[in-house]
């Protein structure tokens, strides 16, 4: 999957078009307490292979403890986005199940990432 991908929020008020770094090999879930509450696998995409195709003034970003890692879901329908990692800022992690044609639970077991104890909180 090294062809760009689109994304959709729930109610179509956002679109993204991205490109992302290997494919769904990337996938994985976050235990954070944020990331758990949210449940939605992540894949990779570098910075700038991340594209707001339609909704910009839809999105919304929320941030909490370091505020390193930047949240943005859809203002409308509420469905996570895309944010900008806390483990690699020069990378965003996109909501795969948001990916048009892929559902996460074809792809499981998808891997856990330990937010729980992250490196940048010690």
């Amino acid at each position: 999957m090294t062809d760009p991908v689109t994304l959709t929020c729930h109610c179509g008020a956002v679109e993204l078009r991205v490109t992302l770094v290997d494919g769904l090999e990337t996938a994985r879930r976050c235990d954070c307490s944020y990331c758990r509450r949210r449940g939605a696998p992540a894949v990779s995409v570098k910075l700038a292979d991340l594209q707001v195709v339609r909704g910009a003034d839809s999105l919304t970003l929320y941030e909490f403890g370091t505020k390193t890692a930047k949240h943005h879901f859809c203002s409308v329908c509420g469905i996570y986005m895309y944010h900008r990692r806390r483990s690699d800022p020069s990378q965003f992690g996109v909501n795969m199940g948001a990916i048009e044609g892929v559902n996460p639970r074809d792809h499981e077991p998808i891997r856990w990432a330990d937010g729980v104890n992250h490196p940048s909180d010690s």
